[in-house]
């Protein structure tokens, strides 16, 4: 694998359907009302249904994933939640991410790229930082 400090890897959008959440939540074992339930999501507080924090970092690191073609490669991957991801029953949501390679250590044969999730013009996922083996 080649990169380049400054290298931008292909973005990627992902699209976001109630249908999904309910797959996710059958997956995750994560079946809390406010992933798929409009009413339950507004009696806590909330605009609506949100997707689940970690369908929406998992669907960020798949850029990476992607690019550098193995998962094994990934050591580490942190993030902090900084916006919802809101579903609507209808048009579902779409999260567009992009990733940029901002440091390589070539001692230690590590590389560090930072992920950006937006979805409705809000950054969803703040200091997302995966480091990948090179």
């Amino acid at each position: 694998m080649n990169l380049t400090v400054g290298q931008e890897l292909p973005a990627r959008d992902f699209k976001i359907t109630r249908d999904s959440l309910v797959r996710y939540a059958g997956a995750s074992g994560d079946f809390n009302p406010i992933h798929y339930r409009d009413d339950v999501a507004q009696s806590v507080g909330l605009p609506g249904v949100l997707a689940h924090g970690m369908l929406t970092m998992g669907l960020a690191v798949q850029v990476v994933v992607d690019f550098v073609g193995d998962s094994g490669q990934i050591l580490d991957y942190q993030v902090r939640f900084t916006k919802p991801v809101l579903v609507d029953a209808e048009k579902g949501a779409t999260v567009s991410v992009a990733a940029k390679v901002i440091e390589i250590d070539e001692e230690t044969k590590l590389a560090r790229i930072d992920v950006t999730a937006v979805c409705a013009e809000l950054t969803v996922l703040g200091k997302a930082q995966v480091r990948v083996k090179i």
